[in-house]
């Protein structure tokens, strides 16, 4: 029997790895960039900071110590320095890979923080696994900076699994369209027509508001927003903004708000007080070639037509009056039905005629 070489007698004393084995080991030194394990072979094991995290910059001091256990996956046997380089990073990926499979046959939702944005979408990794979610599936409106998710947390499932070609899809989209329609529909089952509601301005638009009523949204239209007349919406309301509001009527999933609340309905005692006869109070709101009209209160205007100004020929009504000013006024016709009221200031004039005459 021939004698052992001092190297064959090492090599009998120590285990045989392979490369793409898994190792247990014990950190027996550490430096900001590198790990040195005890894995029971004949030369130690290394990991890079490349190796130990997809993170830059991590310091491995910070992570690990002296002592610990860890599991590695085997690189390279011989490094070309003797030692036998090891990889912490792929291992873990390995598993996370397993996971997000089963999260897509099992359309398992995940949730993750947000490592990387893209000009086609975001990424995320689970577990060291790269996860892509294309911006088409970030939400279900367009979102046009994608920079705001850059380490915020999203929820998401795997809708396309192939690790091979690295492409593992994630969808947030179907998350948050199937999570309004669940809050849509609790809330259709609860709220009827001439309940009080509060929501909160989501869009402004030239024709009215939508509003976020938690789940549904409700469209206040602009000729919903005042009993007087709206001209702008965006001067009313901002995005943001709490609105209390009424259910006018629903249809379907379409929901049309009102802040005319029918009690303030400022016609309820119209005919009362602006009966012909009475002598009024406005203030000029507008203007045309025919008329000036002139707001009683809120909801109510009334026509002075051009004829009733003066007692002399006015051609329009800029020439003698200005929006904003207020003006004194007779009520000389009131039509409830239409809701139309006209003016007269040159009747106030007449009734001073006979005092004129008089002198």
């Amino acid at each position: 029997m021939s004698e052992l070489s001092f190297e064959e007698m090492l090599d009998e004393t120590f285990k045989t790895i392979h490369t793409g084995e898994v190792v247990d080991g014990t950190v027996i030194a550490v430096k900001e960039d590198q790990i040195v394990l005890n894995i029971g072979y004949k030369a130690d094991g290394i990991i890079t900071r490349n190796e130990y995290t997809s993170t830059p910059g991590v310091d491995l001091t910070t992570v690990v110590s002296v002592g610990d256990t860890m599991q590695a996956k085997v690189l390279k046997i011989n490094d070309g320095e003797g030692q036998v380089l090891l990889t912490y990073k792929r291992l873990v990926a390995d598993n996370g890979n397993k996971k997000l499979e089963e999260a897509f046959e099992n359309q398992t939702v995940l949730t993750a923080k947000v490592s990387q944005v893209m000009n086609g979408g975001l990424g995320v990794v689970i577990e060291e696994a790269r996860v892509f979610i294309p911006a088409s599936l970030v939400s279900d409106t367009f979102v046009k900076d994608l920079s705001v998710y850059k380490d915020q947390e999203v929820s998401f499932v795997i809708t396309e699994y192939n690790p091979k070609k690295r492409r593992i899809i994630g969808d947030c989209k179907q998350l948050i369209v199937a999570k309004k329609a669940e809050a849509q529909k609790e809330l259709l089952e609860k709220i009827h027509e001439g309940d009080t509601i509060e929501g909160t301005v989501k869009n402004v638009t030239d024709f009215g508001a939508f509003i976020d009523l938690g789940g549904v949204d409700g469209l206040l239209h602009i000729s919903e927003m005042s009993w007087g007349r709206t001209e702008n919406p965006k001067k009313v309301y901002k995005v943001g903004d709490s609105v209390k509001c009424f259910i006018k009527e629903i249809n379907g999933t379409k929901i049309a708000l009102s802040v005319k609340y029918p009690d303030l309905n400022p016609w309820n005692n119209a005919a009362e007080k602006y009966a012909v006869g009475n002598v009024v109070k406005g203030t000029v709101a507008r203007m045309t070639d025919f008329g000036a009209f002139v707001q009683l209160e809120e909801g109510i205007d009334a026509l002075l037509h051009v004829s009733q100004i003066a007692r002399e020929h006015i051609e329009k009504p800029s020439d003698v009056l200005s929006i904003g000013q207020e003006i004194e006024a007779v009520v000389v016709d009131m039509n409830e039905a239409d809701k139309k009221v006209s003016l007269s200031m040159k009747a106030l004039l007449k009734d001073e005629q006979p005092a004129e005459d008089a002198e």
